[in-house]
């Protein structure tokens, strides 16, 4: 699900790669929104924010605002530069980007219980998040040749109704190829709204440790492939001693 790239993936593999992710982008959308009040998953609305604040003059909020979208930024340029630099040295260049999410979420979910509501700590654990969500949209997109983006759905909504509409069209694109990217853009809705409704109900719950859920959905996600790889390889050793007998 994560190992091929480029040419090499095919439909399953983005779908599989799009419902695990999007599911986690949910989880920490909401659940970043219920324990800070910040969405923390795309920049489009702390744009607006960001305009907003300077025209009022409020600095300083401004500039929390903007740190915010660098670190989206940042969270997405180490992302792609750590891939491409890693996949010319023959690694396996997603690890890492997925290891530090991991680590962000761990990290969001043991300290966050210090929240104190205060405008330093809201910078700090939301810029965490939004670090590691512009992390995660960059590593899916590069893997899946940007067929795959799992933090936000306005583009989604507008290229799914452009390939719904061509779909009552004869047109250049065979229809299978636009049955398949209907699908998987829908796949991608469904995940990321079901990854929302879970994470508002569960951080009720279990308030910041929620953030362990996505980290949990990524953990998989990293050893899918692993431990894929190892079922199939038992199973055809299985198979292989039974005909021999």
């Amino acid at each position: 699900m994560l190992r091929h790239s480029g040419r090499r993936r095919n439909h399953k593999q983005n779908v599989r790669l799009a419902a695990l992710l999007c599911l986690t982008a949910g989880f920490v959308n909401v659940s970043g929104l219920l324990a800070f009040k910040v969405l923390t998953t795309n920049v489009t609305g702390h744009a607006a924010l960001f305009a907003e604040q300077l025209a009022e003059g409020n600095l300083r909020t401004a500039r929390m605002v903007g740190l915010w979208m660098l670190l989206f930024l940042a969270g997405a340029f180490c992302s792609g530069y750590y891939i491409r630099w890693a996949s010319s040295k023959s690694y396996n260049s997603y690890v890492v980007p997925v290891l530090a999410e991991i680590m962000i979420l761990v990290l969001v979910g043991t300290t966050a219980h210090t929240y104190d509501h205060s405008v330093a700590q809201t910078e700090f654990f939301a810029g965490l998040l939004l670090f590691a969500m512009g992390l995660q949209n960059a590593f899916v997109s590069v893997i899946s040749g940007a067929a795959v983006r799992t933090t936000h759905l306005t583009g989604l909504f507008t290229d799914l109704g452009i390939d719904l509409s061509a779909l009552l069209h004869r047109g250049d694109m065979p229809r299978n190829i636009l049955q398949q990217r209907i699908i998987l853009k829908v796949v991608i809705i469904l995940f990321f709204l079901s990854g929302g409704i879970a994470g508002g109900y569960i951080f009720k719950q279990l308030q910041y440790h929620t953030f362990y859920i996505p980290a949990g959905i990524l953990v998989f996600t990293l050893f899918y492939d692993v431990y894929r790889i190892k079922l199939s390889r038992l199973y055809h050793h299985v198979v292989f001693r039974q005909e021999k007998e």
